[in-house]
């Protein structure tokens, strides 16, 4: 299943890749992929949207589903 989060305040290759790890290291999850031009985060895997949400507000970022 693919799930997709807004994230805001990326605002280059660093944030996308500091927002990529964050999600992967949530529990379930297969596959990330991050633009910060559309300000999205698409996530493949069997995961809690909230989990998702917290990991990245704890990198820094805002996030909402």
């Amino acid at each position: 299943m693919t799930t997709t989060i807004t994230v805001e305040g990326m605002s280059c290759g660093h944030c996308e890749q500091t927002v990529e790890e964050a999600l992967q290291d949530v529990s379930g999850v297969a596959d990330v992929t991050v633009d910060r031009e559309s300000e999205q985060a698409s996530v493949d895997g069997e995961v809690d949207v909230t989990a998702l949400v917290e990991a990245v507000e704890d990198a820094g970022y805002t996030a909402h589903a």
